[in-house]
């Protein structure tokens, strides 16, 4: 999920203007191929 994913990389994910951010990158790295979104809204690598 975008929470974890942010925590991970060391992102602040405390504000919900922050998460909607780094979604929307994983979403366009989703459209590229870099990452697969997954039904449940999850991302991976795989």
């Amino acid at each position: 999920m975008t929470r974890e994913v942010g925590e991970a990389l060391g992102v602040e994910v405390g504000v919900k203007a922050k998460r909607e951010l780094l979604r929307g990158r994983l979403v366009r790295l989703a459209d590229r191929g870099w990452l697969h979104k997954l039904p449940d809204a999850r991302f991976t690598t795989h």
